[in-house]
């Protein structure tokens, strides 16, 4: 685990996804917790749970695969933002993936939201990641 946590989560969910694991054990923070929250309501996880060892918590994360014969990718994720390189939007100029398709995740001055939310807020930030 480096210091760019989202960075982290990305690869962790892009590994898992493309090994066929079920679940995927993450760190616990506030940023990771917000992060996690948001795949769970876009439907990208099946469920999420605190798990505590020692002295560290970590979120245990299912992810939801494509139950048919063939295994196919489900997830895409691309990090925009990252330490050396902020990328700020406001919400007027907040792409669309894929027509709509697609989500980004941003962090705003009100939290992590997706970019449908920031458009209906109107409010804009920093885009952390897109998942389509």
């Amino acid at each position: 685990m480096g210091k760019d946590t989202i960075a982290d989560i990305i690869t962790s969910i892009r590994n898992a996804d493309m090994n066929r694991k079920g679940t995927i054990q993450i760190t616990y923070t506030n940023i990771t917790e917000n992060f996690v929250k948001i795949l769970l309501q876009e439907g990208f996880i099946e469920n999420v749970r605190k798990h505590q060892e020692r002295d560290k918590s970590f979120l245990v994360s299912t992810l939801r695969h494509n139950r048919k014969g063939s295994y196919r990718r489900i997830l895409n994720l691309k990090r925009i933002s990252r330490p050396g390189l902020r990328i700020y939007s406001n919400y007027q100029r907040i792409p669309r993936i894929l027509g709509g398709m697609g989500i980004l995740i941003l962090s705003t001055s009100r939290g992590i939201m997706t970019d449908r939310e920031a458009r209906l807020e109107r409010v804009g930030g920093e885009i952390l990641c897109c998942i389509w």
